[in-house]
């Protein structure tokens, strides 16, 4: 069963498990006649409403790239995680409000063995199928099925704390019902804002998690004719679908041909272990023992010896246009970055006279 197919049956078993505690509270209520029960019972239906936006975002996000869409939807899940991240704000606002209407106004609750029944049933219920939607949006990555899991885990806990303080209200007559629901009702708009950041973050440009930086550049560097990857940059297009671009430095005595088969040979094996279509680039390092090669070394060792550059590649000279062209990295402390290229750029025409020098400010878009 394919990832998709995998949300779309963990979000049915969230809808069947609402419709059917929906069900069971509202035959209860019916038969005790309570208006609560009844009414708790629409709020489950209610909650299989985040099941059926991660449905909805799932089929929509498997429609193939068109011309208008070149890349794919898949980024449709992300708008159905923040869609479903906005519920859960509003549910723990809307029960902060009720709580404080409590402190202001606090009530002594009554509990017939009936309710008392389809309250642990509701809440065990609950925090089974919170935890099992979760587990599923963590293991496909799927930040809708981890909000969904996350919406049921909270309403769980609301009606856990409402029963603990009404426990204590009866046992004791201490009123804790408004202060209680207050403090969860905060932790949980704070985790909705929490559950924002994952996808907003994927929709404006995140980084990628270092461990999978690590991993590519690894297998990468294990091509024998690789000294070096660099300037790796990835972009998300939802959660199976990643295009990226990286420069890998090779002899400068490796023809069109070897170019071309490792290039090809690095960009399946990107598609094979990540899913990732891949443009691989070349910087070409100069071999041998000739004026390139000893202009190659000074220009690195001046550049190296500066603090502030945690890079230094893409070393190229042309004898035709009498150009050097050297790239640099700097660390996130310095900030005149026109002040360090004039720096750099004057450092090295002092050290190559009558030589153009370009110097580029590259940046670090993964690590």
């Amino acid at each position: 069963m394919d990832r998709s197919s995998q949300i779309i049956r963990t979000s049915v078993v969230g809808i069947a498990t609402n419709v059917l505690l929906a069900g069971f509270k509202a035959l209860v209520g019916v038969l005790s006649s309570s208006i609560a029960i009844v009414m708790d019972a629409v709020n489950n239906l209610s909650d299989a409403l985040s099941s059926v936006i991660t449905i909805i975002g799932t089929k929509l996000s498997q429609r193939p790239a068109d011309r208008e869409h070149p890349y794919g939807h898949g980024r449709v899940e992300y708008f159905s995680a923040i869609i479903i991240a906005v519920i859960v704000i509003i549910a723990g606002v809307t029960s902060l409000i009720e709580s404080i209407k409590k402190i202001i106004t606090p009530t002594e609750p009554s509990y017939t063995t009936v309710t008392l029944i389809v309250i642990i049933v509701a809440i065990v219920v609950k925090l089974l199928l919170g935890w099992y939607v979760k587990s599923q949006g963590k293991k496909l990555k799927s930040d809708a099925l981890i909000a969904s899991g996350s919406d049921a885990t909270f309403d769980a806990i609301i009606t856990l704390s409402t029963l603990i303080s009404a426990g204590v209200m009866l046992i004791w007559g201490v009123s804790l019902d408004g202060i209680v629901g207050s403090l969860i009702s905060i932790f949980i708009i704070k985790a909705g804002i929490e559950m924002l950041a994952s996808p907003v973050g994927e929709l404006l440009g995140a980084r990628v998690p270092p461990e999978l930086v690590a991993e590519i550049k690894k297998e990468v560097m294990s091509f024998k004719e690789v000294h070096g990857v660099y300037d790796l940059i990835l972009h998300n297009y939802g959660p199976e679908v990643m295009i990226g671009s990286l420069h890998v430095s090779v002899d400068d005595t490796m023809t069109a041909h070897d170019i071309h088969a490792l290039s090809r040979k690095i960009s399946i094996l990107m598609y094979q272990n990540h899913g990732i279509v891949m443009t691989v680039g070349v910087y070409s390092v100069a071999t041998g023992t000739g004026a390139q090669k000893e202009m190659q070394s000074l220009v690195l060792k001046t550049l190296a010896a500066h603090k502030e550059l945690v890079q230094v590649h893409g070393f190229f000279y042309s004898e035709a246009e009498n150009l050097v062209t050297v790239d640099v990295v700097p660390d996130l402390s310095v900030h005149d970055e026109a002040s360090l290229h004039d720096t750099l750029v004057a450092e090295l025409q002092s050290l190559l006279p009558g030589k153009t020098v370009l110097v580029t400010i590259d940046h670090n878009y993964s690590d």
